[in-house]
């Protein structure tokens, strides 16, 4: 059952970042560019952890400077690049594109999890990274001809969200070493907000920013896709590998494609419920018991 307890909390964090586009779609109705959001986002939930530490966590606010590098990494390196690429990719391609690109992410924690945290490589891991790849582009419904517009540029800065994605779970096992959940979580925000702010100029929309409902969305994306999302996968992250955890929170785009259906009323069509299906799969694949390929590396070998 303990083992059990990361899963659910990343998988109820890659939930919650599913739903974001409810907040993004309504404050895009404002006249918020998609990095003005970003910048909305980082510094609501900045300032709504900093009240929560001030009240509830006053101990876990204090770091040491020497690791300010770590929280550089979790919040420009990771948030910053991530959403920067990210957006810059979607103005270059088609958004089914940008997506599958950025969701090579699990790819990218794989391999650098076995590089710099010296998580092993196996054939699991393998088929499932494979099979939440090929999920996701069928559940953004790549058409292969769309592929011949992409240019060089194009492809590295979606690639760069892929990896800027992959970056906060790297970046936060080695911080998770020497600070809670709330504590990473809390400055890998402020360092957002600090780096996101002045490059957005977001100050010049006060007459905006005070409306009611952009208020009430504003917490809203604060809060659910951000604070509560990153806490609880920051938190799951500390008693999982972070090549599993990158795997399973690629329940994201499932739960994205049902909210499209059930609220947005989009279409839905067979290859993206075969895709929803391969990325579930692939979830419970990497999750499956210890002593399982094992078991699977035996019968191969008993064959030969």
């Amino acid at each position: 059952m303990k083992k059990s307890i990361p899963i659910v909390l990343i998988s109820t964090s890659a939930a919650l970042w599913g739903i974001i586009a409810i907040f993004i779609r309504k404050l895009s109705n404002f006249g918020f560019s998609p990095m003005e959001i970003v910048t909305l986002r980082v510094i609501t939930a900045a300032s709504l952890l900093g009240l929560l530490g001030v009240f509830q966590y006053r101990s876990q606010l204090r770091i040491a400077y020497k690791d300010l590098s770590l929280f550089i990494g979790t919040g420009l390196c990771s948030i910053v690049l991530f959403n920067w690429c990210y957006f810059s990719a979607i103005n270059q391609m088609n958004l089914s594109i940008a997506v599958i690109l950025l969701y090579t992410a699990p790819a990218f924690v794989t391999v650098l999890s076995y590089f710099f945290l010296k998580e092993k490589m196996n054939s699991i891991k393998l088929i499932s990274v494979t099979g939440t790849i090929v999920g996701c582009i069928l559940i953004a419904g790549l058409n292969l001809n769309d592929t011949a517009s992409i240019s060089g540029a194009g492809l590295l800065t979606g690639l760069g969200a892929g990896f800027g994605y992959a970056l906060y779970s790297i970046f936060g096992k080695f911080a998770l070493k020497k600070y809670p959940p709330f504590t990473v979580t809390f400055y890998t925000f402020v360092v957002a907000a600090i780096s996101l702010l002045p490059l957005t100029g977001l100050w010049t929309k006060v007459d905006i920013l005070m409306n009611g409902d952009v208020v009430f969305y504003a917490i809203g994306l604060g809060v659910f896709p951000t604070v509560l999302a990153y806490l609880l996968y920051t938190k799951g992250l500390e008693d999982i590998e972070t090549s599993k955890a990158a795997i399973i929170a690629t329940v994201e785009p499932v739960v994205a494609t049902l909210l499209s259906v059930f609220v947005y009323n989009e279409n839905f069509g067979a290859i993206q419920g075969i895709g929803s299906t391969i990325i579930l799969l692939s979830v419970l694949f990497i999750n499956l018991p210890v002593g399982f390929e094992r078991r699977i590396q035996k019968g191969k070998a008993s064959i030969k």
